[in-house]
């Protein structure tokens, strides 16, 4: 079969079809932990995952700004520099992308559609040889990717938890744990200490290890595991926020990213200059990153942000109480896959605001009507109201907002699937 645009996307369809990601099915069906199938997948591809240096991030939240933070900055001093990032937004090939330093490239390109057609076709035996998953079929497309275009550098952001990750096959240059907080528990631990020591499991002997922010618990499981494995280990959150006035990643949460993203350089001798800061404070550009506190439209302000857990979503709730303080009307498209904790969120959401319950279209969604009903118990009812799919709860907000457009704020968010429903119906506008 010979590569065509639809033959591509055939091919890619069945990939996700017989391999089932964790965005699309969920962990139970498509999560593998353990790296023996990892191993044997590298080995067969001529260990790629030794031919370049690497940054190994993991993290409750955070490590997917802190990794195109540091993918950005290196390339501003000249090096060519992969990077790896899961879940995609809208487009599969946006995992994988290089930023080319070395030929002065202010932007990063994505791996191709022939060369995902072509890694497919020549390893889809494997795939059924090895048992593997789909994110281990992705780890071992980026990882031969970067390999066979020599990257200098390649930030890998680890899927889930650390230990048993699939990425967990690297020996980096540094480990950066970003920050700990209760998510996937199932899997990891129903405290932040058993998941900080998942997360500590990325820990390799001589290799700096990184935390951006811990509680003093956790930060007790981090020395002790440091100790254990035998590496030097640095916690950013012992400097102060610093400013971040000039970033187009606009998220107040992103201070503690880059406090993490520079202590990271300094460590691993970039420490920051003019290019560096430039570089960062353009990263959204640079890399193409959505989904941070990311600006869909003007007059209404609408924002979408991809934050899902108690954590991300206590900063993000925060930062929209702000906009109720200011004076405007904040309305919120919500939406919410089915093993969050909306217990725990629904004592977050501001008071003051409007919401317009949302299902994205994904098998994993909690449906509007479930999440309007469970959500009467702390907002109003004259203050919620179902709107069914992701799309028809936009139009009601930008109708909603029409009378006063300047007086509106509208944030979309609670999952990625919202999110990405969200950038597909405004880039269509």
């Amino acid at each position: 079969m010979e590569f065509t645009r639809k033959s591509y996307e055939d091919k890619l369809e069945a990939l996700f079809v017989r391999y089932p990601s964790v965005q699309n099915t969920g962990f139970n069906d498509a999560y593998k932990p353990g790296l023996q199938h990892m191993y044997d997948m590298d080995g067969l591809l001529g260990k790629p995952s030794a031919k370049f240096r690497s940054i190994h991030v993991a993290g409750t939240n955070g490590k997917g700004s802190v990794s195109n933070m540091l993918a950005s900055a290196l390339a501003a001093k000249g090096l060519r520099v992969g990077l790896y990032t899961s879940p995609h937004i809208i487009d599969f090939r946006e995992r994988m992308r290089i930023i080319d330093g070395r030929s002065g490239a202010s932007r990063a390109e994505l791996i191709s559609e022939q060369e995902v057609w072509d890694f497919i076709v020549s390893h889809e035996k494997d795939f059924d040889d090895l048992d593997l998953s789909f994110f281990e079929i992705t780890t071992g497309m980026a990882f031969d990717w970067f390999a066979e275009k020599e990257v200098d550098y390649a930030v890998i952001e680890a899927g889930l938890g650390g230990r048993l990750d699939s990425t967990n096959i690297l020996i980096p240059d540094l480990s950066i744990v970003t920050s700990i907080g209760l998510d996937h528990c199932a899997m990891l631990g129903d405290t932040v200490e058993a998941i900080a020591g998942e997360k500590a499991g990325i820990f390799k002997h001589g290799v700096p290890a990184l935390i951006g922010a811990a509680e003093p618990s956790v930060a007790d499981v981090f020395k002790a595991k440091a100790m254990n494995v035998g590496c030097p280990l640095f916690f950013a959150d012992e400097s102060p926020v610093p400013s971040t006035e000039r970033l187009d990643l606009q998220g107040e949460y992103q201070g503690e990213n880059l406090r993490t993203a520079l202590k990271a350089l300094d460590i691993l001798g970039y420490p920051a200059d003019g290019s560096v800061m430039d570089a960062i404070a353009h990263t959204a550009a640079r890399m193409d990153f959505h989904g941070r506190w990311e600006m869909l439209h003007h007059c209404p302000d609408v924002i979408c942000d991809i934050g899902h857990n108690p954590p991300a979503l206590k900063k993000n709730f925060a930062q929209l109480q702000h906009i109720i303080d200011s004076g405007r009307s904040l309305l919120i498209v919500y939406g919410i896959m089915k093993d969050k904790d909306l217990s725990g969120i629904l004592p977050l959401m501001p008071k003051d605001a409007r919401y317009l319950m949302v299902s994205p279209g994904t098998a994993r969604a909690m449906s509007s009507d479930e999440l309007y009903n469970r959500c009467l118990s702390g907002i109003p009812e004259d203050r919620i109201e179902n709107c069914g799919c992701v799309a028809d709860g936009i139009r009601r907000a930008l109708e909603i907002s029409a009378a006063d457009p300047d007086g509106f704020f509208i944030y979309i968010g609670g999952s990625t699937f919202v999110v990405s429903e969200a950038v597909t119906y405004f880039d269509e506008l």
